[in-house]
């Protein structure tokens, strides 16, 4: 886990491995950002041009390394892009110094320690950088063999500090320990999802959230598979039917005795989805135990509220099971009985996340919350609307949409509102039963979202989103992204947490 201080030493004088700065594009060349002008003056102001000679323009995401001047205690200036110079009377917004922040410090993954000066002209920018430099530093190395000497293996980035900071700043202060808070949470989310399934199934994640919740004062409530028998729900056990790791539903619950409102949190936790019986071909089956991404989220999230303290009740549901073929599995034309009692033909045995949704929807309809937020790995269609790195945003409320949609892009999650257009339900109709699983292939991310609305509570205001491009980078990384397990969806059920706790939401 890499630590995080507040530094007022001079850039000069720090021992570190590095010192990171950040170069912006320039109409004539690359600028030096505010922050490295210690490290400008060691260069008689000529750091600019120096970068410049070494092929530097500034541009985002870009690194330049080169050795520190003469009298620094660190021996490498790193320098990051920042893209295009802001105007005169305009600062770098959060997003570019989390992104720099991040690519820095995976640069310098297997260091000690990084001292930072990007731009930090106020607490926001400070936390900002904290985010990014943490989130940027996450590495999974838990099945690798580091060789015979642990000891010389590298590993991430060990220690951040924090240049242009003011420690005894209450703002300051509070902005390092939520951005502690809220990436160590993130960066739990991602080893779960890169966890390889045979060590997560369904009671091993619920184990880890019972854990948690211990450490942090959390209450929790595991359903197995005879309580989920005994409570009627259909869902969930329809689909966890076919493995022999059995599925759970879990409820993880903070709350605050000057709080009153109440947010519910839905996470679709299917810990490997073969497709079941509708098998997945070879080539989409590999990564498929990053589809409990959505409920990772939900469980950091949850968790990140309690650390922060925020005045607000939030309760997690994690619908966790396993979706594999066997005799036992359920099949394309068995119907379900779910646990709100309407029943569902089911079409596709892969189209199982909106399955175990629609029990913890209803679970959680029950307690007549404030709002319910799901996320789920939901549906390739989503990724086909709106690519890699963009999540949709469905909602029975446009309003609520609308905030949701601010609220992820104030954190840096790229989202985007996508309708639920009423001509699409019909064509999930059965003879056989209340409705099916399946509709319109066309479309087809918003006739999910369309199947979750049937099983939220009436008159509760209700948003979901589907992360299943974002939430497993299959490419290479970027600023803080990692390759693998993302966290998509913590960030943003966080901050929707905080402004529910503030007054600004709802």
């Amino acid at each position: 886990m890499t630590a995080l201080t507040l530094s007022t030493a001079a850039a000069p004088g720090l021992r570190a491995d590095a010192i990171v700065i950040g170069v912006a594009k320039g109409a004539e060349g690359p600028v030096v950002a505010p922050g490295a002008e210690a490290v400008d003056k060691a260069y008689d102001g000529t750091l600019a041009g120096v970068l410049e000679t070494l092929g530097a323009s500034g541009a985002e995401g870009e690194v330049t390394k080169l050795p520190a001047p003469s009298g620094f205690k660190a021996p490498l200036v790193l320098a990051v892009g920042l893209g295009a110079e802001p105007a005169a009377d305009a600062s770098f917004d959060a997003e570019t110094l989390r992104r720099a922040a991040g690519t820095a410090a995976r640069a310098l993954h297997g260091a000690k320690k990084a001292a930072f000066a990007l731009p930090v002209g106020d607490a926001a920018d400070a936390g900002a950088v904290a985010e990014g430099a943490l989130l940027g530093a996450y590495s999974f190395d838990a099945y690798k063999d580091n060789g015979k000497d642990p000891k010389k293996a590298k590993g991430p980035l060990a220690e951040v500090a924090l240049l242009g900071g003011k420690p005894r700043d209450k703002a300051y202060k509070a902005a390092v320990e939520r951005a502690l808070a809220v990436t160590e949470e993130l960066n739990r989310s991602r080893d779960l999802i890169n966890t390889p399934p045979n060590d997560l199934y369904p009671e091993a994640f619920a184990a880890v959230v019972q854990a948690a919740a211990k450490e942090h004062g959390l209450k929790v409530q595991v359903l197995d598979e005879k309580a989920l028998i005994k409570g009627g729900y259909g869902g969930i056990l329809g689909v966890g039917g076919g493995s022999e790791a059995t599925p759970r539903l879990v409820k993880l619950s903070y709350t605050h005795a000057k709080a009153d409102k109440h947010l519910a949190f839905v996470g679709k936790g299917i810990t490997y989805d073969s497709g079941g019986i509708s098998l997945k071909p070879a080539g989409h089956n590999e990564t498929m135990k990053c589809d409990m991404s959505g409920a990772a989220a939900v469980f950091a999230a949850v968790v990140a509220v309690a650390r922060l303290g925020l005045q607000v009740n939030v309760t997690g549901w994690l619908a966790l099971a396993e979706n594999m073929p066997s005799g036992s599995a359920v099949r394309p034309g068995d119907v379900l009985r779910m646990y709100s009692g309407k029943t569902v033909e089911v079409l596709n045995t892969d189209a199982e996340g909106r399955l175990v949704l629609a029990d913890a929807l209803w679970a959680a309809s029950a307690e007549k919350p404030d709002a319910i937020v799901d996320v789920a790995t939901l549906t390739g269609a989503m990724m086909l609307a709106l690519g890699s790195r963009t999540y949709g945003i469905l909602a029975n409320d446009d309003a609520f949409r609308t905030a949701v949609h601010e609220a992820a892009e104030e954190v840096g999650e790229p989202s985007w509102p996508m309708p639920m257009p009423e001509h699409l339900r019909k064509g999930m109709d059965s003879p056989t039963a209340d409705i099916a699983n399946m509709g319109e292939r066309m479309g087809g991310g918003l006739v999910a979202g369309l199947f979750l609305r049937e099983f939220v509570g009436e008159g509760i205001t209700w948003a979901h989103l589907d992360i299943a491009g974002p939430a497993f980078n299959e490419g290479g990384p970027f600023g803080y992204t990692p390759k693998g397990g993302t966290g998509t969806g913590v960030r943003t059920l966080v901050r929707l947490a905080e402004l529910t706790a503030s007054g600004d939401l709802g």
